[in-house]
């Protein structure tokens, strides 16, 4: 089995604030994420190896975002998000 079996994907969006290493102004941004939430129960078709697969997985959000566009007029350089982990668990 995929490990997509065993998740529900859905998308979102966090805001999150940072500086512009360019111009240092700072802003409100939308980030997009990925949620992975386990499902309740094991899909039928899964043999003891994915049970075992199963038992040992856990709920967590991936980064879909890797730069951002400073909010300023006058900058609107692409700076790469500083110091935000790309994966959370759950």
């Amino acid at each position: 089995m995929r490990e997509r079996d065993f998740y529900r994907e859905r998308r979102e969006t966090k805001r999150a604030r940072f500086s512009c290493p360019y111009c240092r102004e700072l802003g409100d941004f939308q980030v997009r994420w990925l949620v992975r939430e386990k499902k309740g129960r094991l899909p039928h078709r899964a043999n003891p190896a994915d049970r075992r697969r199963f038992a040992n997985l856990r709920s967590y959000m991936v980064r879909e975002d890797e730069y951002l566009f400073c909010t300023n007029p006058r900058c609107r350089r692409r700076f790469e998000i500083p110091s935000q982990q790309s994966v959370v668990l759950l």
